[in-house]
């Protein structure tokens, strides 16, 4: 069967610049349908991030020229390639709009630090529909004609709005088809309806059934007009149809649920595995985990200055330090954890109010819990190795990754069952544990004490229960969720939407 050309567009990715899971997705994904045989570019903003990256980066001498309102503003491609691939990466300039990040100062590639807040840069709208129309000025340079622009999230939403009411007759273009998908439905680029002046799209596309919600809103336009909608979880893609989880957009996401659906993230292996990982004591398999892994253990209880004890389970947490990651109710049963004699390690960053929480806590309780604020990538693999739970209660999660990573080591995640965690983690049931599908612990209902009882069940199999308790070790490690197992699934879809299946 012939190989796709794909184009992917977003506005990070890893290796280059990076916030948050779209990244990953951006990098990894790509990587994943090119080993498949596909064609496949990525194309994303010239951040000074990326500059800084140590990445190769080469001159094009491509110059684009990108219409804005009035103005026609000149634009330079440069390009780069993934990580250890030949897939390319066109580096989209425009000094003004790209070039302002710079961590050290609190500016970021979407929001700046004013005072303890993070708050939006005022022109987002602007700088993103210059992409979106960047991206389309591209496709005649990338070395092939595609047959899918897949684009994610908001900062890529105009794209499949240009294909379908502003390119669809323009040579080369015909043929193409656009796939959208939405990573977080909580972020969706809503501006005030004079940015319409900037896109070039036709004014009367400016109404409840195409653009408008609270403004110009770009995700919604990625939903409307693309040929395939995705989110990056099955379960997600139901919930976001419901009032609890659709940000308002349930309605229109219900009446287009015939072109809507989820596919998991995958998991980056060469990154994250326990076999080969740089980052841990001692590497260990499903054959010499339970004779390494404590190795981890103490490893992770030196590094955040706990007493070497194994017989005191550890919880570990990575997180984004906001209540959508549930950190809230953790910190409300965290004296029940405490009580039960277990210790807590956290590493995240986000809100100051659960950074002063969590010092508290660990001041009240220095030999039962460490933290540390702010991201280190070598601690995050320390704590995904070392501890014998990892906590992810999230309030909603569309896709989540360190429910993965936790699998892929060993650690039986501790989750709530919603979005990608839902579909992700086989719950710890009688019937589960002896039919040896357990893979981790799933409660239900958003309240700390939901979250606690599951973790005094998690360690009764620990403590009482060891042959239980291992066996979900060994079934969680066996799981697959590689990045191959997700590229065949979009593969699938690209030529469902292509008419090449």
């Amino acid at each position: 069967m012939a190989g796709l050309r794909v184009l992917v567009a977003a506005s990070e990715v890893v290796g280059f610049a990076t916030t948050g899971g779209l990244a990953d997705v951006a990098g990894a994904l790509p990587a994943a349908l090119a080993r498949r045989g596909n064609l496949v570019s990525v194309v994303m903003p010239f951040y000074k991030t990326v500059q800084r990256s140590g990445v190769t980066i080469e001159r094009t001498g491509i110059v684009l020229p990108v219409p804005m309102g009035d103005r026609v503003l000149a634009c330079r491609v440069f390009r780069s390639h993934l990580p250890n691939t030949d897939v390319p990466v066109f580096l989209i300039e425009h000094a003004p709009y790209f070039e302002r990040d710079a961590p050290g100062t609190g500016r970021g590639l979407y929001q700046q630090q004013v005072g303890r807040e993070k708050r939006d840069y005022g022109d987002n709208g602007e700088r993103f529909v210059f992409f979106c129309r960047a991206v389309m000025e591209l496709v005649p340079h990338i070395g092939f004609p595609p047959d899918v622009i897949h684009a994610n999230d908001w900062q890529t939403g105009l794209v499949p709005a240009y294909l379908a009411e502003t390119h669809r007759n323009h040579p080369g273009y015909q043929r193409i088809r656009s796939v959208f998908t939405i990573h977080n439905i909580a972020y969706q680029g809503s501006y005030p309806r004079e940015l319409l002046n900037y896109t070039g799209l036709p004014a009367w596309l400016y109404n409840p059934g195409q653009l408008e919600h609270y403004g110009l809103n770009f995700l919604k336009a990625g939903v409307v007009f693309a040929d395939a909608v995705t989110t990056v979880s099955p379960t997600y893609a139901r919930e976001i149809q419901t009032r609890a989880f659709g940000e308002g957009l349930e309605g229109l996401l219900t009446s287009v649920h015939w072109k809507l659906s989820g596919i998991v993230n995958g998991c980056d292996y060469e990154h994250w595995n326990p076999a080969r990982d740089r980052h841990i004591a001692s590497e260990y398999t499903p054959e010499t985990v339970f004779e390494n892994k404590p190795l981890c253990k103490a490893d992770l209880q030196r590094r955040f200055k706990l007493p070497e004890d194994p017989a005191a389970p550890v919880l570990g947490v990575i997180a984004r330090l906001v209540a959508q990651k549930g950190i809230d109710i953790v910190l409300i049963a965290a004296r029940g954890f405490l009580d039960l004699g277990c210790q807590i390690v956290v590493l995240g960053d986000g809100d100051h109010h659960f950074h002063d929480q969590l010092q508290l806590l660990r001041d009240r309780n220095p030999d039962q819990v460490g933290i540390f604020l702010g991201f280190n990538e070598t601690l995050a693999h320390v704590i995904e190795a070392g501890s014998d739970l990892f906590l992810m209660p999230s309030r909603y999660e569309p896709c989540g990754l360190n429910q993965m990573y936790s699998l892929k080591y060993g650690t039986p995640p501790v989750v709530r069952s919603t979005g990608g965690l839902a579909d992700t983690v086989v719950n710890a049931t009688e019937e589960n544990l002896a039919d040896r599908r357990a893979t981790g612990f799933n409660f239900q209902d958003y309240t700390a004490s939901a979250l606690y009882e599951t973790v005094k069940w998690a360690l009764t199999l620990y403590r009482d229960r060891p042959a239980d308790f291992k066996q979900i070790v060994l079934t969680a490690m066996a799981q697959d969720w590689s990045w191959d197992r997700s590229a065949e699934a979009y593969e699938r879809l690209y030529r469902k939407v292509t008419g090449m299946s």
